[in-house]
């Protein structure tokens, strides 16, 4: 049995790709749905603090109703419902109204089958493993939402950022618990900072909270040390796609700065101390 959970095992490889596809199923469901639930919220929310009548709605929420497509409400089939092969089966449409279903709802499913893969492979069945596949599915999550919405929910935002401070209480996390607690201070506090001062020069708000929340646990995770290697990394990608996406749309279209912060996190994590002595390296070389 030990054999089956371990760490570079065939069956625990299996086993975790199979894991991954479904989770990226549900994970799909939380992109897609929590955001309506979130709007429907506010809307009673203001509509109870306007003092005018609250719209009755029908129930919702992630579990409630049932898969069905958003076009045609046509329930969907356990049969087309089968993570990563349903999609390629019906041809990326909805088997009754022939409606296109976005390939983000694959990607995200192969993605997550993939990181499961690799993280079962190279920790097995172990807490570090649920640690970094429960990152990976918050990250994922929010990653897609903001570029979507631009919003970055706090219903997803706290629990990473709390998952990365209670792990490094653990032995088996490479943080300290004061590492993770100035990390986490100290990735709020600049982009805080920088909101402030952009407001006063120009009047106008460059970024949400979200970000400063989300910068927060990306921290925990990597220590105040590698913060200015995650934030370089984000204002480079984004500045990059940014003007890619300006020639095509409007300049008045917001750019989320979630997806940017997340990239430049995952590159700080794995690869941050090596950019930052080679950085010292060069320094030194000038």
């Amino acid at each position: 049995m030990e054999y089956l959970l371990a760490a570079g095992s065939l069956p625990t490889l299996v086993v975790a790709l199979a894991l991954g596809a479904v989770i990226g199923s549900f994970l799909n469901v939380v992109i897609t749905r929590l955001p309506i639930q979130l709007e429907r919220q506010w809307q009673r929310e203001c509509a109870e603090m306007n003092g005018t009548p609250v719209t009755e709605q029908d129930r919702f929420s992630i579990a409630f109703p049932g898969s069905h497509c958003p076009e045609c409400k046509a329930s969907i089939a356990w049969y087309d419902n089968i993570p990563l092969l349903s999609y390629l089966v019906l041809r990326a449409r909805c088997r009754h109204c022939q409606t296109r279903i976005p390939v983000t709802y694959w990607l995200v499913e192969i993605i997550s089958c993939l990181a499961f893969g690799l993280i079962g492979w190279h920790f097995g069945f172990t807490l570090p493993a649920l640690v970094y596949v429960t990152v990976f599915s918050l990250l994922i999550c929010l990653f897609v939402i903001d570029w979507r919405h631009q919003l970055l929910p706090d219903q997803l935002t706290y629990p990473l950022l709390w998952v990365g401070l209670l792990w490094s209480i653990s032995d088996l996390s490479d943080m300290t618990p004061a590492s993770a607690i100035i990390g986490a201070a100290a990735g709020y506090l600049s982009l805080w900072s920088v909101f402030w001062v952009y407001k006063l020069i120009t009047g106008k708000e460059g970024m949400g909270y979200g970000d400063f929340k989300l910068l927060a646990a990306i921290t925990a995770f990597t220590g105040a040390t590698l913060l200015p290697v995650t934030i370089l990394a984000s204002s480079v990608c984004g500045a990059v796609i940014g003007l890619i996406m300006l020639r095509r749309q409007s300049r008045s279209q917001p750019i989320p700065f979630g997806p940017f912060l997340i990239g430049g996190g995952l590159l700080s994590y794995f690869y941050g101390m090596e950019l930052l002595f080679s950085y010292w390296h060069w320094l030194g070389g000038v």
